[in-house]
Parts: C-alpha cells; structure tokens; sequence
C-alpha cells in the first residue's frame, strides 16, 4: 500500500534543508532555484517540490517558452502521466501568455499565483525579444553651432 504524504509535511521536512536554498545575506530573504517556484523566493506558497500543484515556467533551446503544471488528481508516484506541458512560440505576444494563466486559474488551478505566472512569462517573452537598434545622438550646445570636433 502506498503511503501519501501532505504537503504540508513535505514543507516542514524541506523548509530547512534542500539543495535549492540560496542564502545571500543573513539578514535577507531566503532564495530558492527549486523547479516550479515561480518567484524565486523560499515559501510554502511558492514552493515548488512541497505544493501538489505546481506551475513550472522556463525558456526552451529554441525559443519557445514551456509551461508544465501537474494534473490535478494525478498519483504521487506518476511522473510522466501527471505533467501536462503547454508550449508558447517564439516571439509570440503576452497575450498568449495572459491567456494560458487565465486559463488554468479558471480551472481552479493555483488561482492565487495568477499574477506571479503572468510577470514570469512576460519576462521570458520580454527577454527574447531583439534589442532594438539605438539612435544617433544628437548634437547640442557649441558643437551644433561649430560642428562635431
């Protein structure tokens, strides 16, 4: 018989110790690189190993952004079975990405971490965009008058 755990528990044993923690300062928060942790920040709330659902979001080799959540009612011992995996194109606008979020917080799927799934994707988006190019300086003060020196 299989022996399911809460996540609760999986939180109070993880809290203090994991590989992920990233302890900067002393004094500061308590960073954590945990796969499915949206905000970076090491909480119950955004943990992405002690929550049963999870929203895990990172840029592809080729572009693309991936959005893996695991399906709600999935057994703990499925891996494969239990993540499903949304794919947004490259240079797609955050429109999409509004969309996606709002359609898993619709589902009842961590509605409360809505906004947090928004800003991670258009970040993603936003950086994969090109630079645009700059424009010339323009000249002012004695060298408009004398020309460029």
């Amino acid at each position: 018989m299989a022996t399911y755990y809460s996540s609760d528990l999986e939180w109070l044993i993880l809290r203090k110790n994991n590989a992920f923690i990233h302890k900067r300062v002393a004094e500061g928060p308590i960073f954590s690189r945990e796969p499915g942790n949206l905000v970076n920040i090491h909480s119950h709330k955004y943990s992405g190993l002690a929550n049963s659902k999870s929203i895990d979001i990172q840029p592809t080799a080729s572009g693309a952004i991936k959005i893996t959540h695991r399906a709600p009612g999935a057994s703990p011992h499925a891996v494969a079975s239990a993540r499903k995996t949304t794919v947004i194109r490259p240079r797609t606008g955050g429109r999409r990405a509004l969309g996606i979020g709002a359609g898993l917080a619709k589902q009842g799927y961590r509605a409360d971490v809505r906004a947090q799934t928004l800003a991670r994707t258009s970040r993603l988006v936003e950086a994969q965009k090109e630079p645009k190019a700059d424009l010339p300086k323009k000249v002012r003060g004695k060298k408009a008058v004398n020309g460029p020196v």
